[in-house]
């Protein structure tokens, strides 16, 4: 499930700003890298240099085979590893560098790259977002519980809410079964069951859903839109 509208997020890796964009989780590499090369004291690094080597390469190679396992030729543009952008204006007294937009597993090796002390600081980000990312999703649970307790105006609340969780797990996962959400702690499938959860408490609430059936046809609708074959949705 894409997001419809992109924002980018400043957070903190160790001592530095990180920039991620919330439409595909992609880093600013360069932004990383202009900090790096400001601070006195360190070896300046070049991102030609790191794009170049071999090593990232077959890097960039195994992602874009094991994003796209069934070896389908993808069209110019669908799926890039490293996404140039445009020359960015006036900040912080300087003119920052063009943004580099890096796939989420090429920018922690980048990072690493960089100074193999990052390490740390990487791992810890990422483990740390998901343990958020997670915790966010059982929260926004508990709030979409009581926003469907709205509409369900007759039967067994328990049972609505296993409906709604086995739907949320076939969205999500593409399958149902107990504890699947502890077998995906994938950063992204948490903030993606997160973000789901709130859409739905967010429609409900604002009475776009008005009863049970409706929720259910939506979600079944999300379900069909990701995972059914796009041959079989067009008319002939």
């Amino acid at each position: 499930m894409t997001m419809k509208t992109n924002q980018n997020m400043t957070r903190k890796m160790g001592s530095y700003n990180i920039t991620q964009r919330t439409k595909d989780g992609y880093f600013d590499a360069n932004f990383l890298l202009h900090q790096w090369n400001k601070d006195t004291g360190h070896e300046r690094r070049r991102m030609d240099v790191f794009l170049d080597s071999d090593t990232t390469k077959e890097f960039m190679k195994t992602i874009v085979e094991k994003e796209n396992p069934n070896g389908e030729k993808l069209p110019i543009g669908d799926f890039q590893v490293v996404i140039k952008g445009k020359k960015r204006g006036i900040k912080e007294g300087g003119s920052l560098p063009a943004s580099v937009w890096m796939h989420p597993l090429l920018f922690i090796d980048f990072a690493m790259w960089i100074n193999p002390r990052f390490k740390y600081d990487v791992l810890k980000f990422v483990y740390d977002e998901m343990i958020k990312y997670r915790h966010e999703a059982g929260d926004e649970y508990k709030l979409l519980g009581a926003a469907i307790k709205k509409i369900a105006k007759d039967g067994d609340m328990q049972e609505k809410m296993k409906k709604t969780g086995e739907a949320l797990n076939w969205i999500i996962f593409n399958r149902h079964e107990a504890g699947i959400r502890n077998m995906h702690g994938e950063e992204n499938r948490q903030r993606e069951l997160y973000e789901l959860e709130r859409k739905i408490c967010d429609l409900i609430n604002e009475g776009f859903i008005s009863d049970f059936p409706q929720l259910l046809a939506y979600m079944r609708k999300l379900y069909m839109d990701k995972y059914y074959p796009k041959v079989f949705l067009t008319p002939n």
